[in-house]
């Protein structure tokens, strides 16, 4: 497994990967410069989904280098830090947002706002990530 949850560190990376409504996801342009971006996610114990606009930078940069990192925001003070690398793929039979179960209990409150359907027809590229290293601390 990639974390051990019986330990501090293993039990905070899986809590955060359940609990929170915002993970950083960079990229890198085929120049070299990371290109992070704040997305919604979905955790489903061994991989990462995220819904993506088409014809993005970031799904350009995925084509040249499917190489990826995500983050946490600290804890303001420089501790919990969570960092996670792996490889990035689309993902063709990925449901639609609004279509997938999980992903729509996990936003339900911010998907009121769109409805869910639009949000959906916005975002229908799914992006499966597959984490292979994680590092941190909680300081």
């Amino acid at each position: 497994m990639l974390f051990d949850p019986s330990t501090d560190f293993g039990a905070r990376v899986q809590q955060r990967l359940i609990d929170e409504q915002v993970i950083w996801l960079t990229t890198v342009r085929p120049d070299g410069l990371p290109q992070p971006s704040p997305v919604w996610f979905l955790w489903n114990g061994t991989s990462i989904l995220v819904y993506n606009k088409p014809n993005t930078p970031r799904l350009r940069n995925l084509v040249q280098n499917p190489l990826v990192s995500l983050h946490f925001d600290s804890n303001g003070t420089g501790g919990d830090i969570i960092i996670l690398s792996g490889t990035a793929q689309i993902d063709p039979d990925m449901p639609a947002a609004d279509q997938n179960q999980p992903f729509l209990n996990k936003y339900q409150e911010e998907l009121n706002k769109w409805p869910a359907e639009n949000y959906a027809r916005l975002y229908c590229v799914a992006l499966r990530i597959t984490p292979e290293s994680v590092r941190g601390f909680l300081r």
